[in-house]
C-alpha cells in the first residue's frame, strides 16, 4: 500500500491538500494525525504523541487489509523527529511504500491563510506565533514544497507526479 504523508506547519494546507489527493484518487483513506489525539483540553506531550502514533498505524494497518483501499493519505504537524521516525518504522513494518512531503509558505501568506480561515478553532493569534517560529524547522526538511504561489490543485499535483 501507497501512504503518503504530508508535514509541515499548522495552516500551511495540509488537510485541504490531502482531502484534495483522496477525492481525486478513488479507494485513498485520509487521515489527519489530529483526529488520533482529540483529547479535550488538547495536550501535546510525548505520552498523547506516541498514543497519536499508535493510532494512525492501527488505522493504516487496517486499511491496508481492505480491498477497496489501495493508498492513504496522512497529514499531521510533526515537529519532532522521533515522530516523524516512529510512523516511518511503523510503516516500513507494514511494508507500506512511504512518500513523505513538507509544505511550507512565505511568512506573509500563512498569516494570510490563517486568517482567511474562519472554520479551524485553531486559528488565535496565540497559534499563529507558534506557526510562524516553526516555518524555518520545516523549510530545513527533505522533500519540501514551497506552496506560496500555487493552488491546491497544483501542490496536490506536484505531490502525485514525485
Amino acid at each position: 500500500m501507497r501512504v503518503i504523508i504530508i508535514n509541515g506547519p499548522m495552516g500551511v494546507g495540509k488537510t485541504v491538500t490531502g482531502k484534495l489527493i483522496a477525492d481525486k484518487n478513488p479507494g485513498t483513506a485520509f487521515i489527519d494525525g489530529d483526529w488520533c489525539m482529540d483529547i479535550h483540553p488538547f495536550v501535546g506531550n510525548r505520552e498523547t504523541k506516541a498514543m497519536a502514533i499508535d493510532n494512525i498505524l492501527h488505522m493504516i494497518g487496517n486499511y491496508q487489509k481492505c480491498s477497496e483501499c489501495r493508498m492513504v493519505v496522512l497529514v499531521w504537524l510533526m515537529d519532532d523527529q522521533w515522530v516523524l521516525r516512529r510512523i516511518r518504522d511503523g510503516l516500513s513494518a507494514l511494508r507500506a511504500e512511504v512518500k513523505n512531503i513538507t509544505l511550507v509558505c512565505e511568512r506573509e501568506v500563512l498569516i494570510k491563510r490563517w486568517r482567511n480561515d474562519h472554520n479551524c478553532e485553531w486559528r488565535t493569534e496565540q497559534w499563529l506565533e507558534v506557526s510562524l517560529a516553526s516555518l524555518q524547522y520545516f523549510s530545513s526538511m527533505k522533500d519540501v514544497i514551497d506552496t506560496s504561489k500555487l493552488t491546491v490543485e497544483q501542490i496536490a499535483e506536484l505531490i502525485m507526479s514525485e
